[in-house]
């Protein structure tokens, strides 16, 4: 499911590679495929190091977009599912 997700998105933003969308996409992907690999190996302190980093940079990111242009961050959690961010 993600794999198509990630084909059918890659097609639409071929050029784009460097768009807040995009790079918020790959960071959910390499986040989701730490978080399982952290299932298995509980005690690999590098590997949640670099969770926590990648997720820091997608909620950077995400902030971001969501004050530029919130139509276009709603879209964006919502195909990506995951919860929107907390304002302060």
């Amino acid at each position: 499911m993600i794999k198509n997700a990630f084909i059918s998105f890659q097609e639409q933003k071929e050029e784009s590679r460097g768009s807040v969308e995009f790079q918020v996409f790959s960071f959910t992907n390499k986040i989701r495929r730490l978080t399982s690999h952290l299932e298995l190996h509980r005690k690999d302190y590098l590997s949640q190091r670099g969770l926590r980093k990648i997720l820091g940079k997608r909620q950077r990111l995400l902030a971001y977009l969501s004050k530029k242009n919130r139509g276009r961050y709603k879209e964006l959690i919502n195909q990506l599912n995951i919860r929107e961010l907390k304002t302060r």
